[in-house]
């Protein structure tokens, strides 16, 4: 498996990319949804809602594969090669 820059193989490090921009979305989000509620907005603070709980379970299945792929040595960082 390809290693990259980070000494992680490509996949686990796009996973734990995915999963960090989800979960770092998700707590900006809140804010989303209390400035449209503060706004009047009900509509729109429902669709913020519905947009952090689709990064939930975005972060969620990330965190799948990552346990998974924790049976093998492609998520510890590897030794430079070269």
């Amino acid at each position: 498996m390809a290693t990259g820059e980070t000494g992680f193989d490509d996949v686990t490090y796009d996973l734990i990319a995915v999963q960090y921009h989800a979960l770092k979305a998700g707590h900006d989000y809140g804010q989303y949804v209390r400035d449209a509620e503060n706004a009047g907005e009900q509509d729109i603070a429902d669709f913020f809602r519905q947009v952090m709980a689709e990064d939930s379970q975005r972060a969620h299945q990330c965190h799948g594969h990552l346990r998974r792929l924790g049976g093998t040595d492609n998520t510890a960082p590897q030794a430079a090669t070269g």
